[in-house]
């Protein structure tokens, strides 16, 4: 929709719920970056995609290779943030971790958690969001938990 309309336009999937490159199944989180491309944790597929403004597709850019725990599997992504450089970071919520795939790559790397949930200082439980401040501050929801990373 944009601003002061009551219409709006289709930018992610439409095409029912499926796994195929125009549809999502069970989309939960929306990214939009500075070129107006619209990046969607597609929980029900393990995977996170991007639609680039006008497209008729998505490009998968994180997981899609089956639900799991290896580098290039998610298992229930959840929040996702891009940073300016096309860097994805997912909350890899059932794999309790941080993952960061960086422009075209094939696999991901953990940077917080993926030791199970819990309470430990290595440990994430129940991770659902994710933000940068303009600092480089990664925070986490629903516990909040601070990293300072470059972006």
């Amino acid at each position: 929709y944009r601003r002061g309309e009551s219409q709006g336009i289709v930018v992610a999937g439409g095409n029912g719920s499926g796994n195929r490159l125009d549809q999502v199944y069970d989309p939960h989180y929306v990214f939009v970056d500075r070129d107006h491309s619209v990046y969607v944790s597609d929980l029900g597929n393990d995977r996170v995609m991007k639609w680039v403004e006008g497209a008729k597709q998505g490009i998968v850019v994180a997981g899609d290779q089956g639900q799991g725990n290896g580098l290039t599997q998610l298992s229930y992504p959840e929040g996702v943030v891009v940073d300016q450089l096309g860097t994805v970071y997912v909350a890899d919520q059932w794999n309790h971790r941080i993952m960061r795939w960086p422009r075209g790559a094939t696999k991901g790397s953990v940077i917080v958690g993926g030791n199970g949930g819990g309470g430990q200082s290595n440990q994430i439980n129940v991770l659902i969001g994710l933000s940068f401040d303009r600092h480089g501050n990664m925070s986490s929801i629903t516990e909040i938990i601070e990293y300072k990373m470059s972006i």
